[in-house]
Order: C-alpha cells, then structure tokens, then sequence
C-alpha cells in the first residue's frame, strides 16, 4: 500500500498543481476566442420590464438605452414566417389558448395591453405596440446588433429558417445560437455551424464537472458565451414553476456549486463571455458582476444603463 500511495500521491499532486496553474493562465493551451461582438449590456425578452416582450417597440426602446445585444426566442407560424416569441402557446401573452404553428402570421391576437414581467413577480409592462415582431424585422432595422436566438423546439424548419435569414443579412457573426436542450443545439450547429454559440443545459452540467474535477483546463471548448441563471434571484423576483427550485436549500445549493469567480475567470480569458439573467435590481446587477459575469441581462435596460453609467464614473 505505502509503494502504491509513493507512486500515486506524487501524480495527484502535480495534476493538481497543473491545474491550478492552467485555470489561471489558459493562454498556455488554448488560443483566445475573438468574437465579433463582446456585450455588458443585454435585454432579455428586449427589454420586457419596459416595455411589452419581443415587440419592434421594446427592442427600438432597448437600443435607444444603450443595449449591445438583444435576447430572443422564436418560433415558426403555419405559413412559414420566424416570429419573435417567448412562448409557442399564446394564452400567458394574450389570453388565447392557440399556439403559433397553429396559425397564420395575419391570425396572430395581440398581446395583452398589460403583461407580468416573468422575472419580476408582480410588475407589468405595457406599451403601444402590441403585434408580434417578425425576426426578419428585427434584423432588417437593426443590422449590426447582436441577437441571441434560443430556440426552444428541434423544429428543422425553423432553424433552417432562421439560418436563412442569418444568411441573407450577413449576421453569422453577431447572432448566436442559444438553447437549453442539447438535441436542439447539435441540430442548429449542423444547420450553420458558421454561427456563435452557447452552452446548451447538457453542456453546463459538463463544464461543472470538467471544473470540479480539474479537467477543464486542458478541454477544448467550441462555445462562446455561457448563459445562466444568477441563483439569487429565484424566489425573491423570479418565482419558478418547478416545485423543486422553491426550496431554499436546493437554491443555496445550485449558488455554491455554479456562481465559481475562478470559473467565470477562467472562461473570460478564453474568450468566453458569461451573462448571468435576470438582474432586474441594482442589487442583483452588482452581485452578477462581483461574481465575474462579463455581462448582465435585465429586463430593464434603463436601469442597466444606469448602473453601468453610475459604476463606470465610479472607477
């Protein structure tokens, strides 16, 4: 046993050691990715705090406050048109129980004249518009913003869609394909792979574990940016569906374990952005930030200029 642990205590120490090293000095094995866009300021649902989620309204609000990247989702109508929509079923955002790809773009209802902010319990927005956006639209006014894609469903159609319109805008390198099923995201790299992309949920579940247990520095990454919850939101902004993100213990526990500033470190000197969502408080903007997120996404992008307006004449 003592010839076995000489051998084998010696080998963990300088895998240990290697690592440690390695986490914090990346550039020794990887190259740094250079990405066409690098953003602080992002607006999820663009913007909907403000004003009403996904429409032209909120994204031209968003970028007059100073957005550099606009989050979406979408979702393809039954006549074939990549609509802007958190949800594929209608009746949270305008009362109908009908779903997109049951209907016409011309047959689409309208949304609600006052929403409930998802990640605010308790607060609406609510603006003059209230059509649902074409992506072709946003793209067509917005030609040089980034926009973040989640698609929600492995629906061939509309990734092909959607990487059409990439295309044909010339946007491959400023929209990034985001998505928390692994299935969905493998079928959206081998649509255009050409594209920036994010960790998917299977994905960040490994990057966990390549970290905790030493691997990562020596793992080639293909993503771009990471995406994720920032824990301290949850039941206190966001109130969760799944009974199981409601106990305090389970929250304490995904904070410990996933808000690692080594992690987050380690990550930016890759060339990997990390933006931590919700953070719809001043108080949830800087705890994103002390934690090592290179950007923060709001759903209030007055308030997030705000602050980084206030920070930066701080430094």
């Amino acid at each position: 046993m003592s010839g076995f642990l000489y051998f084998v205590l010696p080998v963990l120490g300088g895998y240990t050691l290697s690592s440690v090293y390695l986490l914090k000095n990346p550039h020794i094995l990887h190259k740094k990715k250079r990405t066409a866009f690098y953003c602080t300021h992002i607006s999820h649902r663009g913007g909907c705090g403000e004003r009403i989620e996904s429409t032209m309204e909120a994204f031209t609000h968003a970028v007059q406050q100073g957005t550099q990247m606009l989050e979406t989702d979408c979702h393809l109508t039954r006549d074939g048109h990549v609509v802007v929509s958190h949800d594929e079923n209608l009746l949270r955002q305008t009362g109908h129980d009908v779903t997109i790809s049951s209907l016409n773009l011309q047959d689409l209802p309208l949304y609600k004249e006052r929403l409930e902010v998802t990640f605010y319990k308790g607060r609406y927005s609510s603006g003059a518009d209230r059509k649902f956006a074409l992506l072709e639209d946003v793209f067509r006014k917005f030609p040089e913003m980034p926009v973040s894609i989640e698609i929600k469903e492995n629906n061939n159609q509309l990734i092909q869609k959607v990487s059409d319109l990439v295309k044909r805008y010339n946007r491959e390198e400023i929209t990034l394909w985001a998505g928390v099923k692994s299935t969905v995201m493998e079928e959206c790299l081998r649509t255009n792979g050409s594209m920036p992309y994010s960790f998917s949920g299977g994905r960040g579940v490994l990057l966990l574990l390549l970290f905790y247990s030493g691997l990562l520095p020596f793992v080639p990454l293909g993503e771009s940016l990471l995406q994720f919850y920032l824990p301290c939101i949850i039941n206190r902004t966001f109130i969760p569906e799944k009974h199981i993100l409601r106990n305090k213990l389970v929250i304490s526990l995904l904070d410990k374990v996933t808000m690692r500033k080594s992690l987050f470190k380690h990550l930016a000197a890759r060339g990997i952005q990390v933006h931590l969502f919700v953070c719809n408080k001043d108080e949830d903007i800087k705890a994103a930030f002390e934690v090592g997120a290179t950007g923060v996404m709001s759903d209030y992008p007055t308030l997030l200029s705000s602050y980084l307006c206030r920070n930066r004449s701080q430094d």
